[in-house]
């Protein structure tokens, strides 16, 4: 979990302790009810960090502990994220969506939860509305890995025909450091984009750049197969 959710979830704690306090105070009858609660935020902390340690070896284990974690606090961001990327990666993309529309519902700022509700939606070829979930994730200064964003934002951009969008994005992708993309996979779109708008030099070199860093690898392979086009 990056340092940003971290801040993210300790906030969240801090205000729903305060909240149970003032709630509570000369009601000795909610006494009982707010520490039940924090117990409850507790536990569900407990399983999402159950189900992050679990994801790598035993998905279906991980995915009954972040169900778990949102049965005791369905206001857990990070947990309805969790369970929309379990969900993903089975396929199951209505239930990802409503899943990240929860997590972004607790938190319009979750910028984790619009890029990876953007490559749901592109799954399911609903290319406009995933260029919105791209772009408000990038809306958040404290986005703390933006070129995912601006790298799914550029090839949706590039699919909807707007090919100079697309090259900004990528370029803007390209900046970040360090890179939380391969950058093999960058220059490829961005040559790629080049060569659609007629940039047959700064296409080259971007082409030539993926051949260099990925050797022997796909990327390579289809930016040698463009390459052979621009000469």
């Amino acid at each position: 979990m990056t340092r940003v959710k971290e801040a993210s979830l300790a906030h969240a704690a801090r205000v729903a302790r305060m909240c149970c306090v003032v709630a509570c105070v000369g009601a000795a009858n909610l006494l009982a009810g707010c520490a039940t609660s924090e117990e409850m935020v507790t536990k569900s902390e407990g399983y999402y960090q159950e189900g992050v340690a679990s994801l790598s070896g035993d998905r279906q284990k991980a995915f009954v502990s972040f169900q778990k974690s949102v049965q005791l606090n369905p206001n857990n961001k990070n947990s309805r994220y969790a369970l929309g990327h379990v969900y993903a990666l089975q396929g199951k993309l209505s239930r990802a969506e409503e899943e990240f529309r929860a997590a972004i519902n607790i938190d319009e700022d979750y910028s984790e939860a619009h890029t990876y509700l953007g490559q749901v939606l592109v799954n399911q070829n609903r290319w406009d509305e995933a260029i919105k979930s791209y772009r408000k994730a990038l809306t958040n200064p404290l986005y703390s890995t933006p070129d995912l964003a601006r790298f799914h934002l550029g090839r949706a951009l590039a699919h909807q025909g707007d090919l100079q969008g697309s090259m900004e994005a990528l370029e803007d992708a390209i900046t970040v450091s360090p890179s939380n993309v391969p950058s093999a996979m960058i220059h490829l779109e961005l040559g790629r984009v080049y060569y659609k708008l007629g940039y047959a030099e700064k296409a080259r070199e971007a082409l030539t750049k993926v051949t260099t860093v990925d050797k022997g690898g796909e990327y390579a392979a289809a930016a040698t197969e463009l390459l052979a086009r621009l000469k």
